[in-house]
């Protein structure tokens, strides 16, 4: 479809553009209404879309690389730099400020006649649930990494969080432009470390200064990035011979790789001829679809070198919606295994991942739809909350800049406004052709502070933008401590609270005053203990009866809270079993030492007593807690703290007094090795030994030392 565009006045160009979504981009919404239109139903060929996350350890260029991508694609005339805070996806003042990514953006671009939906992601450890929720919902990945750094300890952590979902990858070894990279070792260290089979499709010619290009092991073309252009222009040259003997072994193992999985592909290599390049691409699609292997490249996104092979790969090598396992769900009541393939024509369903408030529109919600279709006005069910909806608007992100358009099908990532009820992790669908998808498991925070307004009358509004966050981010939580009466907010670290007050101050303009961080500390049992407790009295102007008899017992490390009601009573209506499981889990949130929320315990309700007159589910509710209570003051409870994972790089010459004080700070050190002439240090260190060690490292290593620290288990508190 060739549409061509009439730019505004200060314009003098007149261009051809084949992309609906330009348009809405760069021109007027006066001027081409019909945009919408086009959008909502510009090539729903879903063997054509790729919905695809950009992830990475912090630093190694994903924002970097997303922009190259964009600029190469059309979507933008001019290339951002994070370090001048201009970038599309690192859109918040936060983000810009830091120089780095907090929040996940959507973006979308056209590449060989294919629509990818990109999704950029943070790296920094604290805000790995914007990762996990947008893996969640998209069918590939491209893994960034650093070619000097090679796989750091995000990148382990993003990459198994893409293997739990079945994510088909693709690796990006970027900055190959960086004295001490070295492809061929990140390769190796991928192989090692999650135990895939690496392939190379392009191999670099050169490192360091000396890094020019890529050669393209599957067209066997050298190619060169011409700088005058910014790199869009790509030049294929012939390989020369020094360059052809140093890429031949490892074009020599492609085919070899190719000629191992495709019969007529063994064929055409024991009689030496050459296999098509349509084959080699064909056969390598579907390995990488199967997850039995990970195609390489290497380049640089701040050079602007091997963006367009990158996006080749994607095309090529990623699956569609189509190729992807049909998404497995429930009936609403549990029983029934549901399944939604992709679609067009199926019942409608959607999985709503990601909740951003939003100035123009309030709340936007962002939906994977994986089957049928959804146009603007519909009404649809949350089956998860069981509540009917009404589609408001739907919107085609391109990071903080949105467009409406009328529909969008199977395979579409967008956005919508006007859902009230809807929270991340929540199922829509067709009313008539309920499914519940299984909802995302958000890790416990770790850190809190308290944190109060300045003036007296900001306290209703500081409660609104703290509510508004939290529905925004799961990983973030704020309660109001009984005894004190402060409010406490709770997050996965310090920098993450750090961007909460920054928000709340900048965005709300709500001046707070905030305490220092603090440790979210938990209890858990150390032995087994039964319990029981009577509730037998006139309550709301009726006698009311139960009794409930409850055990408690350790769970193992991690495991968390463990629930089963094995009273054998038939009487019970599934609303009292509701209820009874409800009190003794909301009850479980304050512990018997410090209040702390109790974790790592197996409650079980073992029996009771209930009198078909008298017998309510309050009575239910209040003898169950009172049960668990008792038995948890019997069950030897003990305080539990945050130990976390760390990773501390440093010059070699400061290793001794690193060491010192890692050890000082009660830390154990887990494995230690040289890599380019820095020291890896790897080890375990409690939460609260960790505060404040940024300026600690800059310190003792003279401003030259990193560290990577993440929640790794709760051990009891030495």
């Amino acid at each position: 479809m060739k549409i061509p565009i009439k730019w505004q006045k200060q314009t003098k160009l007149l261009l051809i553009i084949d992309n609906p979504f330009l348009i809405s981009i760069f021109s007027s919404p006066q001027k081409f209404q019909a945009s919408q239109k086009l959008i909502a139903m510009s090539e729903k060929n879903i063997e054509k879309v790729r919905n695809i996350g950009i992830v990475a350890h912090i630093d190694a260029g994903k924002t970097t690389t997303t922009e190259r991508i964009l600029y190469y694609t059309g979507v933008i005339h001019r290339m951002g730099e994070v370090d001048d805070g201009t970038t599309v996806t690192d859109w918040m003042k936060q983000e810009r400020e830091r120089g780095i990514t907090i929040t996940s953006a959507s973006v979308t671009c056209r590449w060989l006649d294919h629509r990818i939906n990109i999704i950029d992601t943070p790296g920094h450890v604290d805000f790995t649930i914007e990762v996990e929720r947008c893996l969640r919902v998209l069918d590939g990945a491209v893994v960034v990494f650093c070619a000097v750094g090679g796989v750091e300890p995000q990148s382990e952590t993003v990459w198994r969080q893409a293997d739990r979902y079945g994510i088909s990858k693709v690796v990006f070894v970027n900055k190959m432009d960086r004295i001490g990279a070295d492809f061929f070792n990140v390769c190796k260290e991928i192989k090692e470390k999650f135990s895939v089979t690496p392939v190379p499709i392009t191999c670099p010619d050169g490192a360091g200064h000396n890094f020019s290009g890529v050669v393209d092991l599957i067209e066997w073309k050298h190619l060169l990035f011409d700088e005058e252009s910014s790199g869009a222009k790509v030049i294929s040259n012939i390989l020369q011979p020094s360059l052809e003997k140093d890429c031949t072994p490892l074009r020599k193992s492609l085919l070899e790789l190719i000629a191992d999985a495709d019969d007529e592909a063994m064929e055409q290599y024991l009689k030496e001829e050459t296999i098509s390049v349509e084959r080699i691409k064909k056969v390598l699609r579907s390995l990488t679809i199967k997850n039995k292997i990970v195609p390489v490249l290497a380049g640089s996104a701040l050079r602007k070198k091997g963006i367009q092979p990158l996006l080749d790969a994607i095309v090529n090598y990623l699956p569609s919606p189509s190729e992807v396992p049909a998404m497995i769900g429930y009936s609403p009541d549990g029983e029934k295994v549901e399944e939604r393939k992709s679609d067009i024509k199926a019942p409608f369903s959607a999985y709503a991942f990601k909740i951003q408030d939003d100035a123009f529109a309030n709340q936007l919600t962002y939906l994977r739809i994986y089957s049928g279709s959804l146009k603007t006005g519909s009404t649809v069910l949350n089956s998860t909350r069981n509540r009917k909806e009404k589609v408001g608007k739907l919107l085609l992100m391109h990071s903080n800049r949105r467009e409406e358009i009328g529909g969008a099908v199977s395979g579409d990532i967008v956005a919508t406004v006007g859902l009230r009820w809807t929270k991340t992790g929540d199922t829509l669908c067709d009313p008539a052709h309920p499914v519940v998808f299984e909802p995302i498991r958000f890790p416990e925070p770790v850190v809190f502070r308290a944190i109060e307004p300045k003036f007296k009358a900001d306290e209703s509004r500081l409660d609104e933008v703290l509510n508004r966050i939290a529905g925004e981010d799961p990983s973030f939580t704020f309660k109001i401590d009984e005894e004190t009466g402060q409010r406490i907010i709770c997050g996965m670290g310090e920098l993450h609270l750090e961007v909460v007050v920054t928000r709340i101050m900048e965005d709300y303009k709500v001046e707070v005053h905030v305490g220092k961080p603090q440790v979210a500390y938990r209890e858990t049992v150390t032995k087994t203990a039964i319990s029981e407790d009577v509730f037998d009295r006139l309550f709301g102007g009726k006698q009311q009866y139960a009794k409930v008899k409850v055990e408690v017992s350790p769970a193992g490390r991690g495991e968390g809270v463990i629930f089963e009601n094995l009273w054998n009573e038939p009487r019970l209506t599934p609303l009292m079993r509701e209820a009874l499981k409800e009190s003794i889990l909301e009850s479980i949130s304050s512990g018997v030492l410090a209040g702390y929320p109790v974790t790592d315990v197996k409650i079980k309700v073992i029996d009771g007593e209930f009198d078909e007159s008298r017998t309510t589910d309050v009575a239910l509710k209040v003898a169950g807690t009172g049960a668990l209570r008792k038995a948890l003051n019997d069950a030897g409870c003990i305080l539990m703290e945050p130990v976390m994972s760390m990773e501390i790089i440093v010059p070699m010459e400061s290793v001794g007094d690193v060491i010192g004080d890692f050890n000082a700070r009660n830390g154990k050190i887990v494995n230690m090795e040289t890599k380019g002439g820095t020291q890896i240090i790897q080890g375990t260190v409690p939460l609260r030994m960790a505060f404040g060690y940024a300026n600690e490292l800059r310190s003792l290593t003279q401003g030259r030392g990193v560290y990577t620290m993440q929640f790794l288990r709760f051990e009891p508190k030495g």
